[in-house]
């Protein structure tokens, strides 16, 4: 394979629709859809052993499916380097891997029933089965990542360490007298993002990309994360269907708290339903009358055009840091992914 940064003869392949729905480049899709599929093979290498029932609960998640976002960001960051480098694909398999640990853990502090359409494992099992299955894939993902180098380890750990504050802050709540906002937004930073940045670091890293260009993309994929859970936020409310892979208004249902929550109890708007909206916000939703009436009320407020506008931005910062590497065609994968964020949501 040539270096991405090399001219193509004969020009530009023609744009073809890639992961997402995303117009790039058609020998790109091609690439990612050919990594993807190596990815594949091997998470299901990765979660077959000698214990029948481990076997069939690590198993459990991958053959749910999912969108596999983080490894497809590693693929595509690893344009920036030599995407045939040999850390590439098992770095991919890592990040699925322990992003599919964190939702059997998910689950269990959820009290989940379903995941990805599916019983969750903890209803299927129990819920030691699900955390232990949990620990298991961080293992398996632990065993790859020793073969990848003492950086890559250290990059990993230390997003797992913010992973793990993220969701125990988010278990906590702000403490007395702290901004409920920017505590949100610390903990989507730490709990979602911190391993979507690090799918741009592996990508970037292992592909031996310049140091400048690591840490660019690095940067930019942990804001793209926060962008992504903000769109899903979003979503949660305004979606008339289950596009967002949940029920809308499922948040509000289970009282958790999210970005256009915090801008009403904020004092955002002015309306005539305003005081009405807060005081639904701060009790249980989980009879349908209310639920249906916070709903209604809070797709009307001006509080999603200012969910809107915080996610626009957030996108926007992200494309800025993208604009400044190399113009190849994973960068104008990752741009588009920035359309893409800010699309989905209307």
């Amino acid at each position: 394979m040539s270096h991405p940064f090399a001219e193509q003869p004969g020009g530009p392949a023609v744009a073809e629709t890639g992961p997402f729905g995303l117009p790039i480049d058609a020998a790109l899709a091609a690439d990612a859809r050919g990594g993807l599929a190596t990815v594949e093979e091997m998470l299901m290498d990765c979660v077959r052993g000698e214990d029948a029932l481990l076997t069939e609960a690590s198993q459990h998640l991958v053959e749910a499916g999912g969108k596999r976002f983080r490894p497809m960001l590693v693929l595509l960051a690893s344009h920036f380097g030599d995407p045939a480098a040999s850390g590439v694909v098992p770095a991919a398999v890592v990040v699925e891997l322990t992003h599919l640990g964190t939702l059997y853990h998910d689950d269990v502090m959820d009290e989940a029933t379903v995941r990805r359409g599916q019983e969750s494992a903890n209803s299927r099992w129990t819920n030691t089965v699900a955390i232990l299955t949990g620990d298991y894939l961080f293992a398996r993902a632990s065993d790859l990542l020793a073969d990848l180098g003492p950086e890559a380890v250290r990059v990993q750990a230390r997003a797992f360490a913010r992973l793990v504050r993220g969701q125990i802050q988010e278990t906590v709540g702000p403490g007395e007298g702290a901004d409920a906002l920017t505590h949100y937004l610390q903990v989507v930073a730490d709990k979602t993002a911190s391993l979507i940045a690090v799918s741009g670091q592996f990508g970037a890293l292992l592909s031996g990309a310049p140091a400048h260009v690591v840490h660019t993309v690095t940067s930019a994929c942990e804001k793209i994360g926060i962008a992504f859970q903000l769109s899903d936020d979003i979503l949660d409310i305004a979606s008339e269907t289950e596009e967002s892979g949940k029920t809308p208004g499922t948040d509000l249902r289970e009282g958790i708290r999210t970005l256009p929550m915090y801008h009403v109890l904020a004092g955002v708007g002015s309306g005539p339903d305003d005081a009405r909206l807060r005081e639904l916000l701060v009790q249980d939703l989980s009879d349908d009358a209310l639920h249906a009436e916070a709903l209604a009320l809070l797709r009307a407020h001006p509080a999603m055009d200012h969910a809107r506008a915080d996610l626009r931005r957030r996108a926007e910062d992200a494309r800025t840091e993208l604009l400044t590497l190399p113009a190849i065609p994973a960068r104008d994968a990752f741009t588009a992914l920035c359309d893409y964020v800010v699309s989905r949501t209307g």
